[in-house]
């Protein structure tokens, strides 16, 4: 793990966010909060979730030294976890993309020391945790990967077509 290969992947997931936000803002809300049966049964469960996670993911990495993204008032939220937000699509964009610029200005933040450092924190069950910071990276993004999967399949459901989880679009 490099911050270049963060970079990247900060660019990806801000792409592949973009782009299913475009599939995403053509559902009714019938459809945004319709259940489909996985654990997160919606769309809206999962949107949810995953900005629920990416939001503590960078709450967390703030603790390990100032970084200037925590300065976003976005962060003076609380969601709680396992909560369920934003009622529509339109609700989530515009939380979606302010997050979106904060991973993105973390990745740009992240310095080649910072990698090894061992971050300590309480996980959602209130269990410490100590863990490296670079693998902590790694699973933020592999998790959105996760789960924009899962959205995905649950817009093939619907019956739209999507196809927003190409990583290659940004390599050389």
């Amino acid at each position: 793990m490099t911050p270049d290969t963060i970079k990247l992947l900060a660019r990806y997931s801000v792409h592949a966010n973009t782009e299913m936000g475009r599939v995403l803002a053509q559902l009714g809300d019938e459809e945004w909060n319709r259940s489909l049966g996985g654990y997160y049964p919606s769309i809206r469960s999962l949107c949810s979730h995953l900005f629920i996670s990416d939001f503590a993911w960078l709450r967390r990495f703030a603790t390990l030294r100032p970084f200037a993204y925590a300065q976003h008032p976005i962060f003076q939220r609380n969601p709680a976890w396992g909560e369920l937000l934003f009622p529509s699509f339109r609700d989530y964009d515009a939380d979606r993309k302010a997050l979106d610029e904060c991973l993105t200005k973390f990745a740009a933040e992240v310095a080649p020391e910072d990698l090894p450092k061992r971050l300590r924190y309480k996980n959602f069950k209130g269990i410490d945790q100590d863990r490296e910071l670079g693998g902590l990276i790694l699973h933020l993004f592999n998790h959105q990967t996760h789960h924009r999967g899962m959205i995905s399949l649950y817009l093939d459901m619907l019956g739209k077509e999507n196809d927003f989880s190409n990583l290659f679009v940004l390599l050389e």
